[in-house]
C-alpha cells in the first residue's frame, strides 16, 4: 500500500555529506523506497555536485514517471570551489528547473519549489519565475522552502503557494508557533524536512560515535554539547516506548511529525535501503504515545 505521508528526501544519496555513499548504494536506497511504497521523492539541482540525486532519481522512475510525484527545487547551486551559491533570479532559476528536468529525462515537475529566498532579489520576482514556469508546463504546482511567516505572506500575494518545507522534530519546533498556523489557515499543505535531525533521532547515532571525515553533521548545533546529550536523553527514552509499542526509535520520531497539526508529509532521507524499509512503516502515532514523547523532550530540557 503506498504511504502517502512519507516522501524519500535524497540530499544523502547525493554525496555531498554523507561521505561513502556509491551509486550502487543510491539505486539500492530509491529502489528500496519503491518497493516499500514510497511514491513522492524530493530532490534539487543542488542535491549533488553534478547533479547526482536527479540522475539517480531519473533511471529509476522515467519510465513509469506517472506513478510518482517528483518535488524539485531551484535557485541553490555550487560553484567552481565547491562552495553554496543562493541565486533566485529569473535567469538561474529556469536554467535550474530545465537542467534538472533534462537530468532525469521526464518533462515536469509535480511540485517545483524555490529553495530558499535569495536576499539579492526580490522574492516576488522569484516567484513570478515558478509562475511562468508552471504557465509552461514544467510544473504542475509551486512552493518554497526554508521561509519566515512574513516571507511566506510575500510569495503567496504572486501565485496560489501549494506547499512548503520546514524543519520540524522533536527538539525542533519553532515552525509550530506562526508558520505552520498560517499554512493551516491559509491552505498550504506542510512537508517537513530534519524529521530524524540526520540520523540523530532515528537512534543510529551512539553517544560516542566518530563522524567521518568530511561528514557535515558535527557542525550542526544540535550534534553539539548540550543539545546533543538532550538528544541522546529522547532517543534512550524512545527506545524504551518502542518497545512497548513493537515500534522502532526512527518510526516513533517520525510518526510523532506526522501527528502534528497540519503537517501533510514528512521527507525521511537515508542512504541504505535497511533505512528506507523502516522508515517507510511510520505513521501517526497516538494522542498518548505523543504525549510520552513530548515529555521526554520536557525531561530532557529540550523544550519547556
Amino acid at each position: 500500500m503506498p504511504n502517502i505521508q512519507i516522501a524519500l528526501g535524497l540530499w544523502p544519496i547525493a554525496g555531498i555529506t554523507t561521505v561513502g555513499v556509491s551509486a550502487q548504494d543510491a539505486e539500492q536506497t530509491v529502489t528500496a523506497a519503491i518497493d516499500s511504497g514510497i511514491t513522492t521523492f524530493d530532490t534539487a539541482f543542488s542535491y549533488g555536485y553534478e547533479g547526482e540525486s536527479d540522475r539517480i532519481l531519473g533511471n529509476q522512475i522515467k519510465r513509469e514517471r506517472e506513478q510518482y510525484t517528483v518535488i524539485g527545487k531551484v535557485g541553490q547551486r555550487w560553484n567552481s570551489q565547491r562552495e553554496r551559491i543562493i541565486d533566485g533570479s529569473r535567469q538561474s532559476l529556469i536554467a535550474d528547473a530545465e537542467t534538472s528536468l533534462g537530468r532525469m529525462q521526464v518533462e515536469y515537475f509535480d511540485l517545483l519549489m524555490l529553495h530558499s529566498p535569495d536576499p539579492n532579489v526580490a522574492l516576488d520576482e522569484s516567484a513570478e519565475t515558478l509562475a511562468s514556469l508552471q504557465k509552461r508546463g514544467l510544473c504542475q504546482r509551486v512552493g518554497i522552502c526554508n521561509v519566515n511567516t512574513e516571507q511566506l505572506i510575500k510569495f503567496q500575494s504572486v501565485l496560489r503557494c501549494d506547499a512548503i518545507q520546514c524543519p520540524l522534530n522533536l527538539m525542533q519546533r519553532e515552525s509550530l508557533r506562526h508558520l505552520v498556523p498560517h499554512c493551516q489557515q491559509s491552505g498550504v499543505n506542510i512537508y517537513t524536512f530534519w524529521t530524524l535531525m540526520k540520523g540523530l533521532l532515528a537512534g543510529r547515532i551512539s553517544r560516542d560515535h566518530q563522524f567521518a571525515e568530511g561528514d557535515s553533521r558535527p557542525g550542526y548545533p544540535i550534534f553539539q554539547g548540550t543539545a546533543r546529550e538532550r538528544a541522546h536523553q529522547i532517543v534512550d527514552g524512545m527506545s524504551r516506548l518502542g518497545e512497548e509499542a513493537n515500534l522502532t526509535t526512527a518510526q516513533l520520531a517520525i510518526g510523532w511529525v506526522l501527528s502534528q497539526p497540519g503537517v501533510s508529509m514528512a521527507l525521511v532521507g537515508g542512504h541504505t535501503p535497511s533505512q528506507i524499509r523502516e522508515t517507510a512503516l511510520a505513521r501517526p502515532l497516538s494522542p498518548a504515545l505523543c504525549n510520552a514523547i513530548d515529555q521526554l523532550a520536557i525531561e530532557s530540557g529540550s523544550i519547556s
